[in-house]
């Protein structure tokens, strides 16, 4: 992503905000894994996700429809919504269904393999150009995850893991990186609650729609406290909090370096899922995090 700040020049104000934004959004992020895990676990997978979307956009509403805040053209309304429907409609049921299938620190391994993705779509839609150090990075994340899956395979459900879902996981991973490059150049001009709210927009009504069966079978007074603060922080933090930092990185640093970030998110959630969720981490998720650390090394120099 072409930058005014070289890579020896102390980062401006507005970078260094952004950094210490998507440091926070990662760790969010991290813990959502095995959050959204557990509250798949208390409901149907489509229906818990359903529910902490509509938390999540209740939230942006109030956020988006503030005295004074400007107003979006109705073209970019348009577009942004035709844009959610990849980022919150195709990639939330594949990330909750992908997820409800494996471990969750698979999910995060995966996901960890976003930026060399968002490299790889930005250098087909000619946003970004793709380096040769980018291209062995993207081949070597590749393998990383290559690793992971067969690891997957080879122990069937023995270790909670499923190559099946780890290959939903990598669909959802996929459509997120498209979305991130497709947002680019909104992010350039609106603010990151106006991106967020309305290519939610866009997203939920699909979410809502596959949703329905489940919602109508779920028994809601069987739900637990906890599985209700499950929603919270999948709802509140996951979705507005993070996705205001992501937004605001993609803005200020751009898709592939936000994408970067992620980095962060895996050692984070393999531990939280071992504490929470008794996920013992497993020597396929090293080595692929290992091949994926690498990448991401790789990629950015």
């Amino acid at each position: 992503m072409p930058s005014t700040t070289s890579p020896s020049a102390p980062a401006r104000p507005d970078q260094l905000r952004a950094q210490l934004l998507l440091v926070l959004m990662s760790s969010i992020w991290a813990v959502n894994y095995s959050v959204v895990k557990f509250g798949g676990q208390q409901w149907h997978p489509l229906a818990y996700n359903a529910a902490r979307t509509a938390l999540a956009g209740v939230a942006l509403a109030l956020l988006a429809w503030r005295p004074g805040t400007p107003a979006v053209r109705p073209a970019d309304r348009r577009a942004l919504m035709l844009r959610g429907l990849v980022g919150h409609g195709l990639y939330q049921v594949l990330f909750v269904v992908g997820l409800a299938q494996t471990r969750a620190g698979n999910a995060a391994l995966v996901a960890s393999s976003s930026p060399a993705l968002t490299a790889l779509v930005a250098a087909l839609l000619g946003v970004e150009r793709l380096r040769a150090r980018t291209a062995g990075g993207i081949a070597l994340a590749g393998a990383g995850i290559g690793t992971l899956m067969y690891g997957s395979a080879a122990a069937g459900q023995a270790d909670g893991g499923s190559l099946q879902g780890d290959i939903i996981l990598l669909l959802a991973t996929l459509s997120w990186a498209w979305y991130a490059v497709l947002m680019k150049p909104y992010a350039d001009r609106l603010t990151p609650v106006q991106l967020t709210t309305w290519s939610l927009a866009g997203g939920f009504p699909a979410l809502l729609l596959l949703a329905l069966p489940s919602l109508a079978a779920t028994h809601w007074n069987a739900i637990a406290p906890l599985a209700w603060a499950s929603v919270g922080y999948g709802g509140l933090a996951a979705m507005v909090v993070a996705m205001l930092a992501w937004s605001h990185g993609v803005r200020v640093l751009g898709p592939t370096r936000t994408a970067l970030f992620g980095q962060l998110q895996p050692v984070i959630a393999v531990l939280f899922a071992w504490a929470t969720l008794g996920e013992v981490p497993t020597p396929w998720q090293a080595l692929g995090a290992l091949l994926v650390a690498s990448a991401l090394l790789l990629a950015r120099r």
